[in-house]
C-alpha cells in the first residue's frame, strides 16, 4: 500500500511538472508577442504622426 501512495504522489508530481512548463512557455511565448507588438504599434502611431498632413489637424 505504501508504494500505490509513493507512486501516485510520483505520478502527480511528474505531472505538475509537465503542466507548468507548458505554461512557462505558453507566458514566455504571449509576453514576447505582446513586446513585439507593442514596437510595432508605436512605430505604426510615431509614423503616422510624423506623416499626418497639417491641414488635417483640429485648429484651436
Amino acid at each position: 500500500m505504501f508504494w500505490k501512495i509513493v507512486g501516485g504522489l510520483l505520478v502527480v508530481w511528474v505531472a505538475f511538472m509537465v503542466v507548468g512548463a507548458v505554461v512557462g512557455l505558453l507566458a514566455k511565448a504571449v509576453f514576447w508577442i505582446a513586446v513585439v507588438g507593442g514596437g510595432v504599434f508605436l512605430g505604426a502611431a510615431a509614423y503616422g504622426a510624423i506623416k499626418s498632413d497639417k491641414r488635417k489637424q483640429l485648429k484651436s
